[in-house]
């Protein structure tokens, strides 16, 4: 961390030895915008999801628990990510307003609060579920802390494709809760969201990329250009397609499932072709439908599982 990051927006009252200590204004809302609050909600609901898909039963009270460390690891990953991040979050417009550029939450706190959340949710959920679901959470919290944040952010444009296995790993540690596996069902999870993921930020980077660029993340389109990026972003959607559908063909996945993928990988098929050929505002417009997408997907085989029985 650099000292100017340590020394923003700070009190100072002065110390027995005279020197200036400074005095974080933290409050309880501060620690929870650490997680990633939104970030989190899509992984409840991606991990609830792999729970409800797995074959098998889990006790409706150690599902619950399940899911929630789920939720606190990826929270700590998240206070990880801003305790590393916040020289550079506090230059861009976005980010500029989070706990630690806001002077809020001092570095050495976000630290703490990620490594204490990290060590309490995998031992925990290690207790509460088994040692597979365990395991994975932690691989999780160690992906996107250290191989996304530390060491890919800053160094290439295919930060977003590998760190997004960070982002995947949910509905599969939901899926080792109940079964204590790692399954091809779980997998196709797994890469459903992996394949998502470069398109949807992709599209995101096209039109916010100069906040990037000012802080020197080497986001594709500063990297390769747009026109690159586009088309990057129409090759993933068609690799994401099959993945899309796949639960139907494998068996974990009923007809209404399987209607429902088809016409939403279409869709997003034809809003990455509407950004390949330059329509006006198709970034935003696939940025926007790539979050409904991947809701949907989601929320269909969980509903079929459980009011159809899919």
């Amino acid at each position: 961390m650099t000292d100017t990051v340590n020394n923003m927006n700070e009190a100072q009252i002065p110390s027995a030895c005279g020197q200036e200590v400074p005095v974080y204004a933290s409050e309880a809302k501060d620690f929870i915008a650490l997680l990633k609050p939104r970030v989190m909600s899509l992984v409840i609901f991606t991990a609830l999801v792999g729970l409800i898909a797995a074959p098998g039963n889990m006790h409706p009270v150690l599902a619950f628990v399940s899911v929630f460390l789920i939720a606190v690891g990826a929270g700590a990953s998240g206070a990880l990510n801003m305790w590393y991040d916040a020289d550079i979050d506090m230059i861009m417009a976005r980010t500029a307003k989070r706990p630690i550029p806001a002077g809020k939450v001092s570095p050495q706190q976000a630290l703490g609060f990620g490594i204490t959340l990290s060590v309490f949710s995998v031992a925990l959920l290690g207790l509460v579920a088994n040692v597979t679901a365990a395991a994975l959470l932690a691989l999780t919290i160690f992906f996107y802390a250290v191989i996304y944040t530390i060491w890919l952010k800053r160094r290439t444009a295919q930060n977003i494709v590998i760190g997004g296995a960070a982002g995947a790993f949910p509905p599969v540690i939901g899926w080792a809760a109940v079964t204590d596996s790692v399954t091809i069902e779980s997998l196709v999870l797994f890469a459903i969201i992996f394949f998502w993921t470069p398109p949807h930020f992709w599209a995101l980077s096209l039109f916010i990329s100069e906040d990037y660029k000012k802080v020197g993340i080497p986001m594709l389109p500063l990297v390769a250009g747009k026109a690159e990026t586009r088309k990057q972003i129409l090759i993933y959607s068609i690799v994401l397609a099959p993945f899309g559908i796949a639960p139907y063909f494998l068996g974990f996945a009923g007809p209404v499932y399987g209607a429902v993928a088809v016409v939403l990988n279409l869709l997003f098929l034809k809003g990455a072709f509407a950004v390949y050929v330059q329509k006006a505002n198709a970034d935003r417009a696939l940025f926007k439908y790539s979050i409904l997408y991947l809701f949907l997907t989601f929320a269909t085989l969980a509903v079929e599982r459980l009011v159809l029985g899919g």
